[in-house]
């Protein structure tokens, strides 16, 4: 389903380079070992995976991120580290400390990422053959080679770009993802990393964050599952020369700029997602309250049969409106109105009858697709991102390591 981005034609914001070599971490001739780097010290902020089951390279960076700087990320596809005990921590503590030695800059300057196949331990000579060589290649012109880099079951590299005045000053923002499968809220098996030149505070940069991927990582599932290393990092370095925002207020433009780019990020995901076909945007509206409106928007997206119907074309509301019930939302049956497009298929609980279900067929044939529901019972509103369940899903899954 996924297509190419255009690349942006913005200029990536000032400060910061990048560079990706083929490092063989899995024994593929592929880019797979990327480093982002600002010229000075940033404001830093990260939103990590909820799992109790964290990755190593998960642990180590919200520890050094309770500093709220730093310099630089490095990520490594292939490999998650995950599962690996006090190894896995001394390897992400090596890692670490070979990208800044190569970089020039303080160990703790230096995050770490990593995903891939879990339970299998790096092989640090992967790392230091190749550390030099990918800190003396950093350029501004090198965040696609990391996009690349990035990808496990990618079918394409994701990046997006946005720009935003403050104070009179115009600051930019780059933003850079990976994610196909194991995609679910808390977050996603999903790596994201933010750059701008604006100067903001590491506690406004993560309170925005956090806002920002509520919004956006935390509305998109694939398969409903949650990984070990999602993690969002983000990085500002002030080089853009803006005086930093004292309240949310003062940084709204900013705001709005990293909720787009986040949002944009994340239904690259989904239209990306394993063996996907079409993107989904189910909407509730109606509900009792906004949770109950999530509660509802999520257990219709990640029902397999409503995923796998919307897969075949077959405008099956009955299975929307089963999911609807076992989701704990408060709402009367007899109230409810569900929409595909614009063609309603059900009012009060009950079938439109008519050509209604043949003209919601045909617009099932679409690559990207609006699912209505209407709960009837308050304001409460939701929206939830997902894609459709295919037959190529199941065997990309079911051949991930061989």
């Amino acid at each position: 389903m996924s297509q190419e981005p255009s690349p942006s034609t913005q200029s990536p914001p000032k400060g910061f380079t990048a560079n990706a070599v083929r490092a063989g971490i899995r024994g593929k001739d592929r880019l797979d070992l990327g480093l982002i780097a600002s010229e000075v010290p940033a404001a830093a902020a990260g939103v990590f995976t909820r799992n109790l089951v964290k990755a190593a390279p998960v642990l180590y960076d919200m520890e050094l991120l309770k500093s709220g700087r730093a310099r630089a990320i490095l990520v490594n596809s292939g490999i998650a580290n995950a599962c690996t005990g006090e190894t896995g921590m001394e390897h992400a503590r090596a890692c670490g400390k070979m990208a800044a030695a190569a970089a020039g800059m303080e160990t703790g300057e230096v995050l770490v990422t990593s995903t891939g196949v879990i339970g299998e331990f790096l092989d640090l000579s992967c790392f230091s053959a190749h550390m030099d060589e990918l800190a003396a290649g950093l350029a501004p012109d090198g965040f696609e080679r990391v996009a690349r880099a990035m990808m496990t079951t990618d079918t394409v590299p994701k990046t997006a770009a946005r720009t935003a005045v403050m104070g009179g000053v115009e600051t930019r923002l780059l933003g850079l993802a990976k994610g196909a499968g194991m995609i679910h809220p808390d977050m996603a098996t999903m790596l994201a990393f933010v750059l701008t030149d604006a100067a903001i505070d590491a506690p406004l940069l993560r309170e925005l964050l956090v806002r920002g991927v509520n919004a956006s990582f935390n509305r998109i599932t694939v398969d409903g599952d949650t990984s070990t290393n999602d993690s969002v990092l983000i990085l500002a370095n002030g080089m853009a020369g803006n005086h930093p925002p004292a309240t949310g207020d003062e940084a709204a433009s900013f705001a709005a700029a990293l909720n787009s780019l986040l949002e944009e990020l994340a239904l690259m995901i989904v239209r990306d997602g394993e063996g996907a076909t079409k993107l989904i945007h189910v909407r509730v509206k109606g509900a009792a309250s906004d949770a109950d409106a999530a509660r509802a928007a999520m257990t219709v997206a990640t029902s397999s049969l409503v995923k796998t119907a919307f897969f075949g074309c077959d405008a099956n509301w009955g299975r929307i409106i089963a999911a609807l019930g076992r989701s704990g939302a408060t709402f009367d049956p007899n109230r409810t109105a569900i929409y595909i497009g614009n063609v309603k298929l059900v009012q009060n609980g009950v079938a439109t009858g008519g050509d209604a279900e043949s003209r919601a067929t045909n617009l099932l044939g679409k690559a990207e697709i609006d699912l209505e529901i209407d709960l009837g019972a308050g304001p409460g509103t939701a929206v939830y991102h997902t894609s459709d369940l295919s037959l190529e899903y199941v065997k990309i899954n079911a051949d991930y390591r061989t």
